[in-house]
């Protein structure tokens, strides 16, 4: 008989910093233990703490279990799962003190949790992905079951129009009228398609529901075919996501084999089946006429609408396309009701969001909240705050495609209308957060530059418009601007916006517009003062010694790869060497002399 469980992340987080070895390891001394018939060892998805990673979790008490290595785990075996005591050495702390925590601590108290909602994630961490049995325990497919069996098409197209739910995806289009406007389309073939292709830095909110919970995806979009009369889906998915992949392709095989995708589902006489499509990694195929044509197998490029997918989509064929976040929704809507779902998030954004938090921040990681949960609470509640003791700066949502709120805006509900309200956007879910030493003008760039790599090249205002951004910004950052040109970076923001032909192009220049609007003065300072204010913009830096406080140690001298600093004859009072000088027409500016002053914090950067 089975009496404990051991839950290992199986994310890509953890398993990149190597929870396979750790499962093994676990196999390996429970067997050792002679435990094989009480503990079971369940690899999961993502737990959503990734910066704790590897994390395990043992249940029924719940013990939490953070950065865990393969030469604990025969102590967590031995002490926990034989001799029922808690390793309080290595169960998470979250109070700040170094000291070990006294006794079992829950995943469900820590800070990070106490203040989520998870509907999206709420197998993820919970369940072995790779199993059926597993999510038809967690009420699994019994949405689908009601809908072809209690509901009609018209039903379930009013359930989720009335829930409010919005895609997830970035644009924030509502998904009941989406499904309502293709629903009355005839057409031989229609097709549900689900965007997982999530190209933006720091985004793996999409990629962890694939990993962790599978069988959502496949459940919803057969719903969503089932209310347009579609007979097949698609999932487009990147390929380097293979774990994704790899859990995904073996669901689908488990529905088939259990008779819930292709012919006559639930003896309801409804046929639908699904497959998977891999991206290159265009990030151009995150919009959904570029994805079509991708699926199509032509190059990914966008298509002017109209004609829109809901008339004329997948090979000519009326279609429905959402993202993963949007169709993990849908199941727990149909059996929870709609009224449940608006029940949570604000007026107009109904529901809960996922973030993929990261950057500066303490708890990086996934969270997902109650849509209106302001900023501040993200950042300083679940996230646990800026490393360091740092100031928070600012935060950047929605990716190359977004926008930056500033620290005075730290308590705006995060939800579509209060951030397009302040010149931002939700985006899918991509949340950077950024402190005192980040340079503004730096952060729009590597943004830009991100764009203009991505650009698919179809329309000029993008591919050429794009480039002269980044042009302007290179000149900028390098000390060679002029008041004029940033008048014309901000004039060219507006031109590419109202003149490509797409969302990315149409957004591009979103991360320059909102820096603009909010830290003008950085602007300002690099092309009239020649400055960095945040000294990270390399041709405008200078390194400097102060003699008084030089111990002449000579540290310095021989980390400098450019022979820049040499030794003066001046010995400050108090000291018994000469300091040392830097020769600023040979510095080549790479730090390396601050490094190597760290203790005595002689060398400053300016």
């Amino acid at each position: 008989m089975i009496r404990a469980h051991v839950l290992i992340c199986g994310g890509t987080g953890c398993t990149s910093s190597g929870s396979q070895t750790i499962q093994q390891a676990f196999a390996d001394s429970i067997e050792a233990c002679g435990l094989t018939e009480e503990v079971k060892v369940v690899q999961t998805g993502c737990f959503g703490l990734c910066a704790l990673g590897p994390v395990v979790i043992v249940h029924p008490d719940g013990t939490f279990y953070s950065r865990v290595e393969a030469e604990d785990v025969p102590e967590i075996v031995s002490e926990h799962l034989l001799k029922g005591r808690v390793v309080e050495r290595l169960v998470y702390n979250d109070t700040g003190s170094d000291a070990p925590v006294e006794g079992s601590v829950s995943l469900n108290d820590t800070a990070f949790y106490k203040t989520q909602n998870r509907v999206v994630l709420r197998n993820c961490g919970v369940i072995n992905p790779e199993s059926i049995d597993e999510y038809i325990a967690m009420d699994g497919y019994a949405a689908l079951g009601k809908v072809l069996t209690e509901m009609t098409p018209e039903d379930v197209i009013k359930e989720i129009t009335d829930s409010g739910l919005r895609g997830r995806g970035g644009g924030g289009f509502p998904t009941g009228r989406k499904w309502a406007l293709t629903a009355p389309n005839k057409a031989p073939q229609k097709y549900v398609v689900c965007n997982a292709d999530e190209g933006d830095p720091g985004a793996f909110m999409d990629r962890s529901v694939l990993e962790g919970d599978p069988h959502c995806l496949i459940e919803a979009m057969t719903i969503a075919g089932y209310a347009i009369g579609a007979t097949e889906g698609y999932v487009y998915v990147r390929a380097e996501y293979p774990i994704a992949v790899a859990r995904l392709q073996l669901a689908i095989e488990q529905a088939r084999e259990y008779g819930l995708l292709g012919k006559d589902i639930f003896g309801s006489g409804f046929d639908f089946d699904l497959y998977i499509r891999l991206g290159a990694g265009a990030f151009v195929c995150g919009e959904e006429t570029a994805l079509m044509t991708s699926i199509e197998g032509n190059r990914g490029e966008p298509r002017p609408r109209p004609p829109y997918p809901a008339v004329k989509g997948l090979y000519g064929m009326p279609t429905v396309e959402n993202n993963v976040e949007t169709f993990a929704n849908v199941p727990q809507i149909i059996l929870r009701g709609a009224e449940w779902f608006a029940s949570m998030g604000t007026e107009k954004s109904k529901g809960t969001k996922v973030f993929a938090l990261g950057g500066k921040i303490k708890n990086t990681g996934l969270v997902e909240i109650p849509m209106g949960t302001t900023l501040r609470e993200i950042i300083d509640e679940i996230g646990g705050g800026i490393p360091d003791g740092k100031k928070f700066k600012a935060a950047q949502t929605g990716g190359p495609s977004g926008g930056c709120i500033p620290a005075d805006l730290i308590d705006t509900p995060v939800d579509y209308d209060n951030l397009v309200a302040i010149g931002c956007m939700m985006g899918s879910g991509g949340l950077i957060v950024m402190d005192e030493d980040t340079c503004m003008v730096d952060m729009a760039k590597f943004f830009l530059e991100f764009t203009v790599d991505e650009s698919c090249g179809k329309c000029t205002p993008c591919r050429v418009g794009t480039k002269r951004l980044l042009e302007q910004l290179d000149k900028i950052t390098q000390g060679k601007g002029t008041l004029e040109d940033i008048d014309e970076l901000e004039r060219l923001c507006y031109y590419i916006k109202e003149n490509s032909l797409c969302g990315l192009g149409q957004t591009a220049p979103n991360p320059v517009l909102s820096t603009l609007k909010f830290f003008r003065d950085e602007y300002v300072a690099h092309v009239v003062d020649k400055k960095c204010p945040a000294g990270v913009c390399k041709d405008l830096l200078s390194f400097t010694i102060d003699q008084e406080k030089c111990i002449g140690c000579g540290m310095c001298a021989r980390a400098c790869p450019a022979d820049a600093i040499s030794k003066t004859d001046y010995v400050a009072p108090g000291h018994k060497l000469p300091s040392y000088t830097i020769d600023t027409s040979k510095c080549v500016k790479c730090g390396a002399c601050l490094a190597s002053c760290k203790k005595i914090k002689a060398i400053s950067k300016q």
